[in-house]
């Protein structure tokens, strides 16, 4: 019997309520008990612009997009025609307006909302009766999310917004006829769903922190919002900062007097971060930056996705210094990975860097069960009482992790300095003594660190021809594309880093042909791979025109030789 598996795009201008839509037919789908995962992309602007808003429902987690959808509900004419490329041959086109297609449905939502209802706002809902009707959803269903959605408005606002949710349902059942073939019955299944964003900030409380100095930059600002909004019930600290300088130099302040701290901003922003991270790795303070990559460079496309800032991650800073890069694969490994970070960092009294993107900060997964606990919470805090003679960068320590004690804490001295010093803290003109041998303890915690590194996740390596390779949130894009690869009769496995620097310590088959697919345009993954292992790939699959990179894609450029790019 063939899964259910139906992909719905969702398309009109900023201050169209395409948000609107797609997050009540979510909650919809929810409640009949199929499992949803959304994607957004928008232009950056208020108003204007032309956006989407993909929904994939299915009855088990499909946890990325597809290229094409199965239904393409325009709000307006421009964004139905820039969007239609992005339909199925097969696909059905709802739209205000008559088409010259055979697969239209034409429901007037604008004029129907106004004439009927008495203000054009009511054309949203018509919209999402009218998708339900489509896909054979009961009427109850709908009419119980809106009464929840809208019950703070009054009885009168809810029971319009049904009448018309009631109208568009009618109607696209009317001019379906045999055009919809879609039933969704409800199922008794029940998924957890979370945005990839929300997972990180969840995670961080988690994780114990207590600090957070930010400045807003699309996409990373969700962390912040999020964690300001809940900042009375979970106690963590939020703070605007002026400006990124401000931001990582405030999360080091809070690490340095014992908090767990964290800054979150995308590139443009890290690069002002780049002389506060070195400060973090000579003071040796524990500090998680979460780097939201977008595509750049300069402000780039703000609210686009990308995978352009792996290189730059590994290498910011002057100077050298360990640091942990890591890039999470879906919303779950985002709260494993920032709970691992803080860790991490603490562990190693390092600098943690973790790269999400724009796909990852504002898609929904869904999970039947979200293990939170997988990796728990880890302290190594000293006890001053331990020391009679402290020093803070004692060199005589194991993996060149010296006790760190917080200042006030006791009635020892808490040195620091940005400048190169010695075991207590004070600057140092020592060449010969002191600065080489601060520069090698230092140095001594990546040798430790690199034995905490997960390896690459691999499916069906061993059996493989071909194995793509891919690094971050590609991961659910690039296993869905195995099976439409092994349905062509290619061997095809998959190879998936989410810990990145430092490089794990992981070989690869001469006998195998390596793919790297990665949404950057110098294929970052693959100049890393080559310099850390020897790695010549026979071929990559690139993306960066701003979109997420799907099965679909991927499957129609390894079956063109593996070797073409957007």
């Amino acid at each position: 019997m063939e899964i259910m598996d139906i992909q719905i795009l969702i398309v009109g201008s900023a201050g169209e309520g395409i948000q609107t839509i797609g997050d009540l037919l979510g909650k919809v789908m929810q409640t009949q008990g199929y499992s949803l995962f959304t994607w957004q992309e928008f232009e950056s602007r208020i108003r204007g612009g032309q956006n989407s808003y993909r929904l994939r429902i299915s009855e088990t987690p499909k946890n990325a997009p597809r290229e094409e959808a199965d239904i393409l509900l325009g709000m307006n004419p421009e964004a139905s025609k820039k969007y239609l490329p992005f339909l199925k041959d097969n696909g059905i086109l709802v739209s205000e307006f008559n088409d010259d297609m055979d697969n239209t449905i034409t429901i007037p939502f604008s004029e129907l909302s106004r004439e009927e209802f008495g203000k054009k706002i009511f054309a949203n809902t018509i919209a999402i009766g009218a998708v339900c009707g489509m896909l054979g959803v009961e009427k109850s269903v709908f009419s119980r999310i809106l009464e929840d959605t809208f019950s703070r408005k009054g009885t009168s606002v809810v029971e319009t917004n049904q009448q018309a949710a009631l109208k568009g349902y009618d109607l696209a059942k009317e001019a379906c006829g045999d055009k919809c073939t879609w039933r969704l019955p409800k199922r008794w299944a029940d998924y957890y769903v979370i945005p990839g964003h929300e997972a990180v900030s969840l995670a961080s409380i988690y994780a114990g922190c207590r600090f957070i100095a930010a400045y807003p930059m699309s996409p990373s600002t969700g962390i912040i919002t999020w964690l300001s909004r809940n900042e009375k019930e979970f106690g963590v600290f939020s703070e605007q900062a002026e400006d990124e300088i401000a931001a990582i130099n405030m999360a080091i302040g809070a690490g340095f007097a014992g908090a767990r701290a964290m800054t979150a901003t995308s590139g443009g922003g890290f690069a002002l971060m780049a002389e506060g991270i070195s400060l973090a790795g000579m003071t040796e303070t524990p500090v998680v930056i979460v780097l939201a990559q977008r595509p750049g460079p300069a402000t780039g496309l703000p609210t686009r996705t990308a995978q352009g800032d792996l290189l730059f991650a590994i290498n910011a800073g002057h100077g050298e210094f360990p640091r942990l890069v890591m890039a999470p694969a879906n919303a779950e490994d985002a709260f494993h990975k920032t709970v691992k970070a803080f860790n991490l960092a603490e562990k190693y009294q390092i600098p943690v860097i973790l790269l999400t993107d724009q796909f990852l900060a504002d898609s929904q997964f869904s999970y039947e069960q979200f293990a939170h606990n997988k990796i728990p919470p880890e302290y190594y805090r000293s006890d001053p009482g331990a020391f009679d003679n402290y020093r803070r960068y004692d060199v005589s320590v194991e993996n060149g992790v010296s006790p760190r004690l917080f200042p006030g804490q006791s009635a020892h001295l808490v040195g620091a300095d940005s400048d190169e010093h010695n075991e207590r803290g004070h600057i140092t003109e020592d060449l010969s003594g002191e600065a080489i041998r601060m520069s090698n303890k230092r140095m001594d915690k990546m040798g430790a660190l690199q034995r905490e590194i997960d390896l690459p996740e691999q499916q069906s390596v061993s059996s493989a021809d071909t194995v793509l390779v891919g690094w971050g949130s590609t991961r659910e894009a690039i296993l869905e594309s195995l099976d439409l690869l092994n349905a062509k009769d290619f061997r095809v496995g998959m190879m998936h880093f989410t810990e990145l620097w430092p490089p794990p310590d992981v070989s690869f088959s001469g006998d195998k042909k390596y793919i790297v697919v990665e949404g950057n345009a110098t294929g970052q993954l693959e100049q890393l791979l080559r310099a850390q292992y020897g790695l010549v790939a026979a071929g990559h699959v690139r993306r960066w025109d701003g979109l997420p990179i799907t099965a679909d894609y991927i499957a129609e450029k390894v079956l063109n030789d593996g070797n073409e790019t957007v």
